[in-house]
């Protein structure tokens, strides 16, 4: 996932975690481990939804048009006195596009396994969501993506650092009748654990102390 680790694990990741650390009252430790699981999910569902040509259509127009990356040039000035509500309104309309009614199951999965509460969970997502998109709106750009197979392929590419395994249940996790028990194995993959090697969790465990 060499996308979203260079995003997590640079001088923006940091800025991003204690942004958002701080709009949201939580510990930064907490605040990045939910962001380290919630942003190959994110991925992962749109990934999934570009299998669909009206959904990959409206995909690469947001990311040609509003999402574009331009909120990754000012991310200090995003948090300056607070996250403003439009952003939180648009991290709300795409996390409803991208997670439909499994949004509720995401969040209380990834409550469950950050320790912190499923609304606190909640406003981390809304705010990592239009950021997520201006990344991928910038890697768009950069590799003059303009179809839904090329947006597949990019996705897949920023997920990459993932094993197969964890790609093949971050697609389950979207699948999921909300039981619960699948996304308690993704998250346990994104994040990394004692016994599963690998995954984002592995990767970002030197930087967020784990």
């Amino acid at each position: 996932m060499s996308g979203l680790l260079d995003l997590l694990s640079g001088p923006m990741g940091k800025q991003l975690i204690s942004g958002v650390a701080g709009q949201t009252g939580q510990p930064e430790d907490k605040t990045a481990d939910v962001l380290s699981m919630a942003m190959p999910l994110l991925l992962g569902a749109m990934k999934k939804n570009t299998s669909d040509p009206q959904s990959a259509a409206g995909l690469i127009n947001a990311l040609s048009s509003k999402h574009n990356g331009s909120i990754l040039d000012d991310l200090g000035g995003l948090f300056q006195g607070g996250v403003q509500n439009d952003v939180m309104k648009d991290g709300a309309g795409i996390l409803g596009h991208v997670l439909g009614n499994k949004q509720a199951t995401v969040e209380n999965a990834l409550s469950q396994k950050s320790g912190l509460d499923a609304g606190s969970v909640a406003q981390i997502l809304k705010i990592a969501a239009p950021i997520v998109m201006g990344f991928l709106g910038r890697q768009k750009a950069q590799g003059n993506v303009s179809d839904a197979n090329g947006l597949s392929s990019l996705l897949g590419s920023m997920l990459g650092g993932q094993p197969q395994q964890n790609q093949s249940l971050i697609t389950s996790l979207i699948d999921a009748d909300g039981d619960g028990s699948v996304l308690d194995d993704v998250a346990g993959m994104v994040l990394g654990s004692k016994d599963k090697k690998g995954g984002l969790g592995g990767m970002l465990g030197g930087l967020f102390g784990k």
